[in-house]
């Protein structure tokens, strides 16, 4: 991704590699985490050496490349006794002052041109199989509530960031921004 998760870890660990497929958001990645290094690749293609880091973290993706060859990789590139975090945002709740309808209407016909977000498939548990059927120890959850403050801007730029609304064309990115800024 674009780092807001590598952004919390720079500061907490000696090195960091963050590994993304896409080009222009690693370049987004590099540009605003100079800390961490980033690398091309994906989960199924980490590209380290086997046993070679002591932790993975994934944040808002691991629903989407969820299977027994992504956590197998996982396994190898990391050290005996390494460990595995997977992160979501669940439910955001009501937003204070309230959107409004229209901005509810706008947002369906993003998604309805780009595709469901992922929360359904996270939601759904279908995440959970490949690393229940690995060797990794059972899975262990811990759930933080928070209150998340934006503005405006943030709160576009966060629409703009699900995967269903980024992986549209930048016109159609570009006229949805436009829209929210007239509504919110």
């Amino acid at each position: 991704g674009t780092g807001k998760l590598t952004r919390a870890l720079v500061p907490r660990f000696t090195r960091v590699l963050a590994v993304e497929p896409d080009d222009a958001m690693r370049a987004v990645l590099e540009e605003v985490v100079p800390g961490a290094e980033a690398l091309a690749g994906n989960a199924a293609a980490i590209p380290v050496e086997s046993e070679s880091v002591d932790a993975v973290f994934t944040a808002e993706a691991f629903h989407w490349f969820a299977s027994d060859e992504t956590v197998a990789e996982i396994a190898r590139v990391l050290r005996p006794g390494g460990g595995f975090a997977i992160f979501w945002n669940i439910g955001f709740g009501e937003t204070e002052p309230p959107m409004g309808e229209a901005v509810d209407a706008v947002l369906d016909e993003a998604f309805a041109r780009g595709g469901i977000p992922g929360l359904p498939k996270v939601l759904s548990g279908a995440w959970r199989e490949p690393l229940e059927a690995s060797a990794f120890a059972p899975l262990q959850e811990a759930e933080v509530e928070r209150e998340v403050v934006r503005d405006r801007e943030r709160w576009v730029a966060n629409m703009l960031s699900v995967s269903s609304i980024a992986s549209q064309s930048v016109e159609d990115r570009l006229a949805l921004a436009a829209r929210l800024r007239e509504l919110v």
